[in-house]
């Protein structure tokens, strides 16, 4: 049955954030947790009428406290290096002090740590490292929104029987593909000199699917070059016996490369969005 291109693109969705795109909860509270008897013991300065003396002597009885300092500034490595005024560089270790407890003391007044704590701007340094973690685990949404077209796609995938390293493989290189089912990719890797990964692999008794996976919410120059690629790709999987080539894609950013995403449509016969694998398609065409 011939699909028309123009009513394939209106099912397009423009988001595919599931309930742990915008925050993840369990990393915020893992990672908090790793400096929570340290923070405690760093509440005692909280409303200090001395801080810098308070600081200096919890910090001689408890030198661990050094280490979620970092954290309070938003910053995850242990190293932190700085730049005063008069044009001196400061590289702080806060897992063992490498200058001057006095030293450690400017650090705390300039970036403002001692007045954050001493002037009860917080009550609770462990409860301020939860909103620090979630301001920091919000950033990672771009990281996360980049796998969320993977993981549906994969959830499909086994909705329709098949099991992960015995019939489906998750980023798979066409030497590994050429290795384990004795497949020539040559013309896809351009006689070996390419090298290509397919987001999964899936294996029937009839064929061996390479499938690829996005998802674009936004325009960019970058569609134009995958939908390009993608063509070629499908084209020269053409060629090699017992392979097909599966794209799943889905997004308006598709909209405003739509012309070239035609010219793929127009192509390839294995081009499927989220609305055609809620329809059932993974269980007819990867058969």
């Amino acid at each position: 049955m011939e699909r028309n291109f123009a009513e394939w693109l209106l099912t397009f969705t423009d988001s595919i954030a599931d309930y742990k795109y915008y925050i993840d909860f369990e990393t915020i509270y893992k990672n908090a947790e790793k400096y929570k008897i340290e923070l405690n013991m760093m509440n005692a300065l909280i409303g200090s009428k001395n801080i810098e003396r308070d600081f200096e002597e919890l910090l001689k009885k408890y030198p661990e406290i050094l280490k979620c300092i970092p954290i309070l500034l938003a910053v995850r490595q242990y190293e932190i290096i700085v730049l005063d005024k008069d044009g001196n560089k400061f590289e702080y270790n806060f897992k063992k002090m490498n200058y001057s407890l006095e030293q450690y003391k400017t650090f705390m007044k300039e970036t403002g740590l001692f007045d954050l704590i001493q002037n009860h701007l917080v009550n609770n340094l462990y409860d301020y490292v939860l909103g620090v973690e979630s301001g920091l685990n919000s950033n990672a949404r771009k990281n996360r929104g980049g796998h969320l077209m993977e993981d549906l796609v994969e959830n499909f995938i086994q909705k329709a029987g098949f099991k992960k390293n015995e019939s489906y493989f998750k980023e798979m290189y066409l030497q590994q593909i050429e290795e384990k089912w004795k497949l020539d990719m040559s013309f896809i890797s351009n006689q070996n000199q390419a090298t290509k990964r397919f987001d999964f692999v899936v294996k029937t008794d009839n064929c061996i699917y390479g499938i690829e996976t996005n998802f674009y919410a936004a325009r960019g120059s970058k569609l134009n070059e995958t939908a390009r690629s993608y063509k070629m790709i499908a084209e020269e999987a053409k060629k090699i016996e017992g392979f097909e080539f599966v794209w799943f894609t889905d997004g308006i950013g598709w909209y405003d490369a739509k012309n070239n995403l035609k010219e793929t449509f127009d192509v390839m016969e294995n081009l499927y969005n989220i609305n055609d694998m809620k329809n059932g398609v993974i269980n007819v065409v990867l058969k």
